[in-house]
């Protein structure tokens, strides 16, 4: 859900990096194998700043940097239509629209443009998450439909 970038201030604050959107609303928040109750959140510059119970000092904040962010599923809203946690997608197959098939989907990387699927097959694709290139997602037939060359 994102990554613990350094402390914010001298009163135990931490400041993560590429969070997603919905860790701001999740009152705990597990870091280094241990929950942490959210007492406040803050959005500033692309970065949510963060008190945590427990992080009473620069020091103790300072020692999370470079760790990840988790939540629990639970705590996570419901997917809107056409929205999707790509953790959800991984393992889904993929196919191109000629009907064939590229791979699974493994794992994600981002770019800083776009959310990349890395696609493994007989060889790796790395297909691009962008309206066009995925064509339909179906969670139910566990099938991603994609306009993207088996050669490519």
């Amino acid at each position: 859900m994102g990554r613990i970038a350094g402390s914010y201030g001298v009163r135990g604050w931490v400041r993560v990096e590429a969070p997603e959107a919905a860790l701001a609303d999740c009152r705990t928040w597990w870091i280094g194998g241990a929950s942490y109750p959210v007492e406040q959140v803050k959005e500033h510059s692309g970065t949510l700043l963060a008190q945590l119970r427990g992080l009473e000092s620069r020091e103790a904040a300072l020692k999370l940097k470079g760790s990840k962010v988790f939540v629990p599923r639970d705590a996570l809203p419901k997917a809107q239509e056409g929205h999707y946690y790509l953790a959800d997608l991984v393992g889904l197959e993929v196919v191109n629209e000629r009907g064939e098939a590229l791979g699974v989907v493994k794992r994600w990387i981002f770019n800083g443009a776009q959310d990349v699927m890395e696609v493994a097959g007989d060889r790796t694709h790395l297909v691009p998450w962008i309206p066009a290139v995925v064509r339909k997602v179906d969670l139910l037939q566990k099938r991603i439909e994609v306009e993207w060359g088996a050669d490519w």
